[in-house]
């Protein structure tokens, strides 16, 4: 029997949304590619996704297709829902090679099952659907109609299941316990490779209850000038004193991510600094005393730019973005973000991250936190204090 982290049930119901999406869309069939929607309607999981891996939805089968490598459909096989008649693979030769494409034999495939006609929508701006991937269907499938249908399935996943609520809160302990480790770790003198081995020991040991998978992206880890960079990574050089350093980490369970960031501060922070962390601070509070279903987007930003600005910053980025299901490279759902514009209305069961950051010309501070929106405000999936870690 399959190892399933969700019910049959669930699964069907994912896949119902979705062919409401797609008939809403006009699509007849559409072509996934994106891992974390593969994932969603099928709980396929396998490092499978550096080959061409499709998931072909049609309006008119009741499951999916999965086509992938054929050594992973043994996973497919271990790991999803699907009848074997469903599991399609294609061979060897057409992985990496200059003279052929694996969408040559999917679309075999689709002519076999009477779906290579009518409209078809494919993920345009998923990491990995190629230009090379989309010139080959075009060509293999000339009487197809193709449309693009990214995020299609990203909107199905922004209300999170009770279920998958409880493995985002799971997230969220994992996180909690590797921040704690991280900041237990940091000192002057050790080195940040140091430190940075003792939060993936960490994201994957997990709890004593529960285990952790990898992460979406490796911890971003910005010490000493790097501090003013939001996204950097770490290096073998030991940490200096009298100096702030920004840690952006998440834990995962089952794909399920709920990410951290926090602001360590080795020696005593200087009054400027001290100044920095308590605006962000009440920003963040704020913020989160203020969120309930109801509001859009939009407002919950505008909350967090006016709270910050009667301290005199301003922040040009997004304030945060859907989160739950990641696969490589963002934890990030790439639908709903907190900033001006997205008029995205807030329902329980959405998860976002909180990004409540600021990056300055010679400095950066960064405690942020992620959260379920409920039926009446919000529930905080980190319980980490929002304050600035001061080590003396």
């Amino acid at each position: 029997m399959p190892a399933l982290y969700f019910t049959e049930v669930e699964y069907r119901a994912r896949l119902a949304a979705t062919k409401v999406e797609m008939e809403k869309s006009g699509f007849d069939t559409i072509i996934l590619s994106d891992p974390a929607n593969i994932f969603y309607l099928t709980g396929f999981d396998a490092w499978a996704f550096y080959s061409p891996l499709f998931l072909v939805v049609s309006c008119n089968l009741d499951q999916p297709i999965w086509i992938g490598r054929f050594m992973d459909a043994v996973s497919a096989r271990d790991t999803t829902y699907l009848r074997d008649e469903n599991i399609r693979s294609y061979p060897d030769h057409f992985v990496q090679s200059s003279t052929s494409h694996p969408v040559e034999p999917t679309s075999e495939i689709l002519k076999e099952r009477n779906l290579d006609k009518g409209s078809i929508g494919v993920e345009m701006g998923a990491y990995y659907y190629t230009a090379r991937i989309h010139a080959e269907f075009v060509r293999n499938l000339p009487n197809v109609r193709f449309g693009d249908a990214e995020l299609l399935v990203n909107r199905v996943r922004l209300v999170k299941s009770p279920a998958e609520q409880d493995y985002m809160r799971q997230a969220g302990r994992i996180a909690d316990a590797a921040m704690a480790a991280a900041i237990d770790k940091c000192a002057p003198g050790v080195r940040e490779c140091d430190v940075v081995s003792e939060i993936y020991k960490t994201q994957i040991s997990g709890t004593p209850e529960f285990g952790g998978v990898y992460t979406t992206s490796p911890p971003h880890f910005c010490a000493g000038e790097r501090v003013r960079t939001p996204h950097g990574l770490w290096t073998d050089q030991p940490l200096q004193n009298n100096s702030p350093l920004n840690i952006e980490i998440a834990g995962a369970r089952l794909h399920y991510h709920c990410p951290i960031s926090r602001t360590v501060y080795l020696g005593q922070p200087p009054e400027s600094y001290w100044r920095l962390a308590d605006a962000v601070v009440e920003g963040l509070n704020t913020t989160m005393d203020s969120i309930r279903p109801g509001m859009t987007a939009e407002e919950v930003e505008l909350v967090w730019r006016k709270s910050i600005s009667r301290h005199g910053f301003e922040k040009e980025a997004r304030l945060g973005y859907s989160i739950g299901l990641g696969f490589p490279p963002t934890w990030g759902e790439r639908t709903t973000s907190l900033r001006p514009g997205d008029k995205t209305v807030l329902q329980p069961g959405m998860a976002f991250h909180c990004m409540s950051g600021l990056w300055l010309e010679n400095t950066g501070i960064a405690i942020t936190q992620s959260f379920l929106v409920t039926e009446n405000g919000n529930e905080p999936l980190t319980l980490f204090e929002r304050k600035l870690a001061a080590k003396n």
